[in-house]
Formats: C-alpha cells, structure tokens, sequence
C-alpha cells in the first residue's frame, strides 16, 4: 500500500490509496467536532461515516497527530531556517450540545420517600454541553481536548482528552514510492482507549451515546467501565507505531489522576490506581477497494485501592483485563455497513475489598462481549441493532441485594439488546432513537433485586438530539 504523508490537504490526496478517494463521516465528543473541518477545509465526512465511527482517512488523520491544514498559518521562522511557531489562524475550538430524553418501563423508586416512585420519564436540557480544543498545536503536535457540563451530574469537568505528538519516517533505501512507511508517536491522555482509532473499545465504542438517568448494571470490566472505570481518574503517556498503513503497536502506562475535588488523593476519593498501570495494544488493519477489516487485541493490569473510605494503603485489588476485538467497514457512494466486536475477560485479585469485607471471594472472573451492526444510506439516515453481555463469578458482598441496583442472587449477569434509528439532516445534525432491551439484569430475568423489580422493567426509551458547531 503507498503511504500517506500528512501535510496540506492538496498534497495528501494524491497518496490515497483507496478506491473511493476520500471516505465520509460524523461524530460526538470524538473526531467530528467541526474545528477539525475549519482547519483541514474538508467536510467531517471526510473522516467519519456515522459519528463518532471512523474512517480510514479519519484514522490516519488522528495517527498522524491532528495536524493535517489547510488554512493560513501563523509562523515562525530563525535565521538557521529553523520553524518554531505554526498556529491555525483560525482557533480549533468548537461547542457540543445534547438534549435528551430518557423513559424506562416501569418508574424508579423515590429516592426520599419510602414507597413512592420518581417521576416517569426524564428530560436533561442539555445531557451534555462540550467544549473543545481540538486541532493542530504545532508542527507534528495536536491535540483533542473536551470540557463537558454533566446535566445529570449538574457540574463541569474534563472529559476526553488526547495530546499527541507524530513523525513520519521512511524505512528501507529503495525509491521513496518503495519504502516502507511508518508513523511514530506518543500520546498523553486520560482514559485508556481515547487514543484508539477504532470503535471496538470503551472511548469511542457503540452505543456512542445513552441514557445518564436510566439503571445499569451492577458491574462492567474495568477496561470497558463508566462505572467504577478508569476514565478521566487516570493520566497516562505512551507510544505507538503505525507500520504500513495497517500494523498498530502501543505501550502505555496510566497512574491516579483527579481533577476536582481533595488533593492529594486520599481516602474520600474511590477507586484509585496504585502505582502505574500499563497498557497495550496491538491491531492489524487491511484494505481493499471500499472495504476495511481490523483484527486487534488490547488489555491492561491495574492495580487500585478501593477508597471510599479506606486508607490508600496495604494489598490493592488487581485487575487483568484481556481482550480481542474486530471491526469490518464498507464504505459506498449510498451504503455504509459496519459490525463492530470485542470480548473482554477480567481476572480480578480482590486483596483490598476481601479484607474489608467489600468482596465474599478474593479471587473473581467478570466477561463481556459486545456485537453491533450499523447501516447508513447517504449518510442520512440509518440504524443499528447490537447485543450485549456480562458474565462472572457470583459474590454475595460485591452483588448484594438491594433495590433496583443489587442481584437477589448475588450475580453480574446481565444480557440484552439495542436498536437505534438516526437522522442527519445535516452533518453536524443527528437526531436518535434507542431502545434498549435487558433479557437478564443483575442475574436474573424476574424480581431480580428482591424488592419485585424485572429485568424489562429496566428497558429504556431513549430520545436525543445532538449538534456540533
């Protein structure tokens, strides 16, 4: 495959190897903010088909640090001839907006007063309001960087953020149009798998976005996790390499992080990293004509203290994820499909909670898999349907019973489906439809909590509209 340069956009078209020239996109909180369009002077659809989906472009936009222009520069120049300023004239900053609706199929008990039931039904004006930096920094340096206002939450915070720095380099003495071609970097962020490039893992995995309001369960694994997860707690630096335009290689390693609240950290804050905690990713991508296939495996050792409470001291929990994961595009002139996997299994050493009496095992297991399918006819409107599942070692402490959030068996177990229809009636425009199906909850299909609460009565009716500008 004939390697791609980053540069002017002018000149990197002429190196797309590819069929279809460029491909075509949308997204959230993730690459399709429209600072990203101002500075390369490409439409989002060049780097997305459905946001936050990627392309291939959008993938080697993003390897290749952020830094693709195609606007007057403010520079700098030495007497060596040395550059040392390049500023977008234009600032990358770009505004998010989500409004939403959540219903589920049966109320949720009345957080204040015992035997009543809240309010049926909830809208969030705004869910999410974003803020971003995102674009070139410098020569070979960008970044995407996310303020977020929490609408459930009622508070401001960083959310994802991706600083990364990229060169490109020839290997081998043959003609340049011969060489091999590599692309390496290194990124500082705050979530592990915010810096991938596919829509297999946590960050930028399907579903894309979702209800804030409506019951989860009790558990995910700690790589895929917004509950008791490693993202935004955690600031990280690694390195990867990009060999070909289809080998991806990265070794990072994450330590606590906290911004808000006590510093140092102490033990009003939960779960918090000890030491560092590595993490790796490896990915092969191939190829041809409209179509795109990704076979990767990832994973990460974290050891965390339970907090809450508890001194930051003595034996942590430690967690061992391992996961493998593929994605498949075509991407056509009306046609886009997509199925998007991953299969995460946890082991889990429970040193920390076991001794507080958090956990009844000090070993557990905890398995997730994830299979979506998305359609999108010119880049208009489409759908997904998609499937999930978690499976682990029963626990009577970590799975307590209690209402609504709890398992009358002591169980993680959960299983359902998603469906979801969208409208785009401009790129930087999508309107959602998503109902959400849970066949087994916290362990059960029927009274799982032991306070009368079904699995369906968690189903979810999820209304959205989203803009960026």
């Amino acid at each position: 495959m004939r390697q791609i340069r980053i540069g002017r956009a002018s000149g990197l078209l002429g190196f797309m190897p590819w069929g279809f020239g460029l491909y075509v996109a949308l997204t959230t909180p993730s690459f399709a903010v429209p600072s990203f369009a101002r500075q390369t002077g490409m439409a989002c659809a060049a780097c997305h088909t459905v946001f936050p989906e990627l392309t291939p472009f959008g993938r080697e936009f993003k390897l290749n640090g952020y830094v693709l222009d195609n606007i007057k520069q403010i520079t700098g120049i030495t007497t060596e001839n040395r550059e040392t300023l390049s500023l977008n004239s234009l600032p990358p900053i770009s505004v998010m907006l989500q409004i939403s609706y959540t219903h589920t199929g049966a109320a949720l008990p009345d957080s204040a007063v015992q035997g009543a039931l809240a309010k049926d039904g909830d809208v969030l004006f705004p869910q999410q309001a974003s803020f971003f930096y995102a674009g070139k920094i410098a020569d070979n340096l960008g970044a995407f960087m996310q303020l977020t206002y929490d609408g459930a939450a009622d508070q401001f915070g960083f959310d994802n953020t991706d600083v990364r720095y990229a060169r490109h380099v020839d290997i081998g003495s043959r003609p340049e149009s011969q060489n091999h071609s590599l692309v390496l970097g290194i990124t500082v962020n705050n979530n592990p798998t915010v810096q991938d490039v596919w829509n297999t893992t946590q960050a930028w995995g399907f579903p894309y976005s979702g209800s804030s309001t409506s019951p989860t369960p009790a558990t995910s694994t700690k790589i895929d996790s917004g509950n008791g997860g490693l993202q935004q707690n955690a600031g990280g630096i690694g390195v990867y390499a990009w060999l070909n335009d289809c080998l991806y290689g990265e070794i990072s390693v994450y330590s606590a992080v906290k911004l808000g609240g006590v510093h140092p950290l102490d033990s009003t804050q939960s779960q918090v990293l000890h030491g560092v905690a590595p993490y790796w990713r490896l990915a092969y991508e191939k190829r041809w004509d409209r179509n795109s296939l990704m076979v990767g495996a990832y994973g990460i050792d974290a050891s965390i203290h339970p907090g809450n409470g508890l001194p930051l001291q003595g034996p942590p929990d430690k967690y061992r994820d391992v996961a493998g994961d593929l994605q498949y595009q075509f991407i056509g002139e009306d046609h886009i499909f997509t199925v998007l996997s991953t299969y995460i299994a946890e082991k889990q050493t429970l040193d920390a909670s076991f001794a507080n009496m958090l956990a009844a095992n000090d070993d557990n297991t905890l398995d997730t898999f994830k299979l979506a399918g998305e359609y999108s006819y010119q880049r208009t409107i489409g759908g997904s349907l998609a499937f999930f599942s978690t499976t682990g070692s029963g626990d009577a402490l970590l799975y307590a019973q209690a209402p609504v959030v709890g398992s009358l068996n002591n169980s993680p177990d959960s299983r359902g489906y998603i469906a979801e229809i969208n409208y785009l009636p401009f790129l930087n425009t999508k309107l959602q439809l998503q109902y959400t199906v849970y066949d087994k909850f916290n362990g059960l299909g029927t009274n799982y909590d032991g306070a009368g609460r079904n699995a369906s009565d968690n189903n979810t009716l999820y209304l959205l509209a989203w803009v960026n500008f």
